[in-house]
């Protein structure tokens, strides 16, 4: 279906040019996907020195430009194709996406970002691969104007491995692109943003009755491995495909980048991610917070700015008491001296009262330093890793089905510098790698729940 094969090495990539192709993308039991922020020629900047110049003033320039985009995205052919900061405001550049993208098979949704930004995202499903079973829309009404899309598909190629009328064949697609960190105290909104997006999949999956699905995440996470959002989709039993196919590590963070940001600096903030439905992930809610405690905890280094045992921090939330414990007042004061809260973006009372709750487990309204120890300074430590199906839905577990996983069969970026994190000067598509992943379905058992 499509292009004819290239040649690989060993089964890995094929290289014409300086462009790395995944050359299993044509495959016919496996599926691709490729994410690519494309940078909005609204925020394209011309002339370093004159910051108003903008590409978005010069036609030939960003016609140009993104027509060589449609060309690469276009020549890969990808099943699955998320584009973050899509011009959604230029009736032009919008037109000439839905007819290429349409001519070439793809049914393609937009979504814009709220308080008309300009730009937005478009997600776009190839009809040889998939039949579109529901798209949502996802408005996180913070204050960076960000959304989500979630496509629920179902596969339509006869893939071998999955050829039983019993095994169910069908997926989620997530399509985002996260607020920029501009300072630490941007974390607390970009983590909060993942989590209503996990919240909302959850929702999803559970008002349609559906098992668990596969899931795959794409976007501008603009946040690398080192980060908190990478933890905390880690904890929740999510894979970085690139990393996967690569045989990185999480502790392998300048192993390649994908974004060269406006200060100058590269990193690596695109990813493609991937859950399968039989992983094994804890409660939501627990490693929301454990991603807020992990988040106190650099904090609180930050601000000493020395070398902090945990008894040197629990002194420090127990400044305003005279025993040997923490007090409500004093954790209220201590979030707030960290910038957690008494901002716009900070934690909500809500919020503050779980993570309390959470923390003081005898519930006598102080935290003594036993649960500060094991609640707040290392809480992953006093909370296994669970089963989707023990712990992840509010259901009883009544039978096992089967149903279609996916396995990372390979992974490239382009430009292929980035592989290597570097960032050739050359290169003018956009201020983004593009990042394709190819995967091959497998059959697994998931639990089959009753609600």
């Amino acid at each position: 279906m499509g292009r004819k094969n290239r040649g690989t090495t060993n089964g890995r990539v094929s290289r014409i040019g300086t462009y790395a192709i995944a050359s299993s993308i044509d495959e016919p039991n496996s599926i691709s996907c490729t994410t690519f922020n494309i940078l909005a020629p609204i925020y394209k900047r011309l002339n370093h020195e004159d910051q108003s110049c903008r590409e978005s003033d010069y036609k030939a320039n960003w016609l140009s430009r993104n027509n060589r985009i449609l060309d690469w995205l276009l020549f890969e052919r990808s099943s699955i194709i998320c584009l973050q900061e899509f011009w959604v405001g230029n009736e032009e550049l919008v037109g000439m996406y839905d007819k290429r993208l349409g001519d070439a098979g793809y049914n393609n949704f937009k979504l814009a970002r709220t308080n008309n930004r300009g730009d937005g995202l478009l997600t776009a499903v190839h009809k040889d691969y998939f039949k579109v079973i529901a798209h949502r829309e996802l408005l996180f009404n913070d204050f960076g104007d960000r959304v989500a899309q979630l496509l629920h598909v179902e596969l339509l190629a006869p893939f071998a491995q999955c050829r039983t009328k019993n095994v169910r064949q069908e997926m989620l697609i997530v399509n985002t692109h996260l607020l920029f960190p501009h300072d630490s105290s941007f974390s607390m909104e970009r983590l909060r943003q993942v989590y209503k997006i996990l919240q909302y999949v959850d929702s999803y999956q559970k008002e349609n009755k559906l098992n668990p699905l596969p899931i795959i995440l794409c976007g501008d996470w603009n946040g690398s491995k080192r980060g908190h959002i990478y933890k905390f989709l880690r904890s929740q039993g999510f894979v970085s495909s690139y990393d996967i196919a690569h045989q990185y590590t999480d502790t392998d963070a300048q192993k390649w980048v994908s974004h060269r940001n406006h200060r100058g600096n590269i990193c690596g903030v695109d990813f493609i991610w991937l859950l399968n439905p039989n992983s094994y992930r804890k409660l939501l809610k627990t490693s929301w917070r454990n991603a807020i405690f992990s988040m106190f905890k650099v904090k609180i280094y930050q601000l000493r700015r020395a070398s902090l045992t945990e008894k040197d921090a629990f002194a420090f939330l127990k400044a305003d008491s005279d025993g040997d414990y923490i007090t409500y007042a004093g954790f209220c004061e201590a979030l707030r001296q960290l910038n957690l809260i008494g901002q716009c973006y900070g934690l909500s009372a809500e919020e503050i009262n779980d993570l309390w709750l959470q923390a003081d487990i005898d519930g006598n309204g102080v935290l003594d330093y036993n649960e500060f120890q094991h609640r707040v300074w290392n809480p992953s430590r006093s909370e296994p890793r669970d089963g989707i199906c023990d712990e992840s839905w509010d259901g009883i577990v009544s039978d096992t089905e089967e149903t279609i996983g996916f396995s990372v069969k390979n992974a490239v970026l382009f430009p292929s510098e980035a592989e290597k994190g570097t960032w050739p000067e050359d290169y003018s598509l956009s201020d983004h790698a593009k990042l394709t992943v190819v995967f091959s379905p497998v059959r697994m058992l998931c639990c089959q729940l009753s609600r």
